[in-house]
């Protein structure tokens, strides 16, 4: 146990993590903050600043990876005019000049990366070949729409449908 000492008080960190679990367990279980800081004894403002603290996404954002796509500017354009946060597509060219010129580490290292960034988003739009998008909607853990170019391995470009994406982007918005 992690014991800590301020001034007088001896602090238990067991006590102190327990408090913050149950707390997070009401909240996530619909009681209000107050109901939730009456029943534990503490401030409800707490609970509020706690909720800040911990807090990783707030309303939906959108990500979008997809590779190898052949209209990457339309498709790109038409992201950005309905507002996606982030948007990273690829042709085949600079799929291979990402892996061509790094090492195994820089790859590596950019791949994780990546990775840990469109975690952070709620809704990522994915487009490639079949098994890339089951490998990475196993790595994801918010909602996921996949765009299927074709089965892998895919070695040149894929032309995808503007309306396709429009309307998945205006069905995602709407869902808002």
């Amino acid at each position: 146990m992690d014991f800590y000492r301020i001034q007088d008080k001896i602090i238990s960190w067991e006590k102190v993590e327990r408090t913050l679990h149950k707390a997070l367990l009401m909240r996530s279980r619909g009681f209000s903050q107050q109901e939730t800081a009456s029943r534990l004894d503490i401030d409800r403002t707490f609970i509020s600043r706690l909720e800040t603290i911990g807090e990783l996404r707030k309303g939906q954002t959108i990500a979008c990876i997809g590779f190898p796509v052949l209209n990457k500017n339309e498709i790109q354009e038409i992201m950005q005019t309905e507002g996606v946060d982030y948007i990273l597509l690829m042709t085949e060219q600079e799929r291979q000049d990402f892996i061509n010129l790094r090492n195994g580490k820089e790859v590596l290292n950019e791949i994780m990366n990546l990775t840990a960034q469109i975690r952070t988003y709620d809704i990522v739009i994915l487009m490639g070949s079949d098994e890339r998008l089951k490998l990475i909607e196993g790595i994801l853990d918010g909602q996921v729409v996949s765009i299927e170019l074709g089965p892998s391995p895919l070695t040149e470009d894929k032309w995808v449908d503007p309306a396709e994406v429009k309307k998945i982007l205006r069905s995602i918005r709407a869902a808002r």
